[in-house]
């Protein structure tokens, strides 16, 4: 299973924190949850950014959406909506995190701090990425997340970090696309296998499976009777990863079972 760290929240994300939450000096009266009462803008928005700071995200965030209900026309609600997001972004609650930023974008859209918004969705759903084993929607919804980051904002750190995470997903994908090539393989499905591995090769190229992508066309053209298309993907196997084990055993696999077609084996 591949596994996903928990990014680390990069610097300048802080300081987007910081100047949000900075504008509170006190805390005023503190409410033991959210049920309503009426209380002033100051001191409500104190009293979510205490809980966060406690460590209580869940209610903090509760208390940022608070903030708008109460005072839906102060500044207070802009910078409350996007520190609800990461509030609920913090306490794990993805999808709530995910409806915030968007209900901040589709207020604000063009906010100074819109590209952490779109950046914060990006996160959350990066985050929920489970084992190959499983479906990837909500992979595919990272991808199309993060590459929405680097797209808008090219030259932000969002875009920086982004641009790692999308190598990350992609290898993923990949990998969910070795894993039912292998299945298709096993059961002896060769052309349901080959589509698999060559969506691989053509889309995933730059990922750590395509090396063994080019190995498993290997074998399925030698078993769906082609050596002549075996050998022209081990040529490309020997011509990109000349030192690697799957060149090996393309190469061994070639030399066994196809050694009179006339189609050169990369050395």
């Amino acid at each position: 299973m591949t596994k996903f760290r928990k990014p680390l929240v990069a610097a300048a994300i802080l300081g987007t924190l910081a100047t949000l939450t900075s504008a509170c000096a006190g805390s005023g009266g503190k409410p033991s949850d959210t049920a309503y009462v009426a209380r002033d803008v100051e001191t409500l928005y104190a009293s979510a950014k205490e809980r966060l700071d406690r460590g209580n995200a869940t209610l903090a965030a509760q208390l940022f959406d608070e903030v708008e209900r109460q005072h839906p026309y102060s500044p207070w609600a802009r910078r409350a909506q996007l520190m609800s997001a990461f509030s609920y972004y913090v306490s794990r609650d993805y999808t709530k995190a995910i409806q915030s930023a968007q209900r901040f974008l589709s207020i604000h859209p063009g906010n100074k701090d819109a590209p952490y918004a779109y950046y914060l969705i990006a996160l959350s759903y990066y985050e929920q990425i489970s084992d190959v084993t499983r479906d990837q929607k909500t992979t595919e919804q990272a991808l199309a997340a993060l590459q929405e980051v680097e797209r808008r904002f090219p030259q932000s750190e969002y875009a920086s970090d982004a641009r790692l995470k999308i190598d990350l997903v992609n290898d993923h994908l990949a990998g969910k696309e070795m894993e039912i090539g292998r299945y298709y393989e096993r059961a002896g499905n060769w052309t349901a296998a080959q589509v698999r591995f060559q969506n691989v090769v053509e889309n995933y190229q730059t990922t750590s499976h395509a090396a063994e992508a080019l190995y498993r066309l290997t074998e399925t053209s030698l078993a769906l009777g082609i050596p002549v298309e075996a050998k022209k993907y081990a040529a490309v196997l020997g011509a990109n990863y000349p030192g690697s084990k799957w060149y090996e055993k393309a190469f061994e696999l070639v030399q066994d079972h196809a050694p009179g077609t006339s189609v050169a084996l990369a050395q």
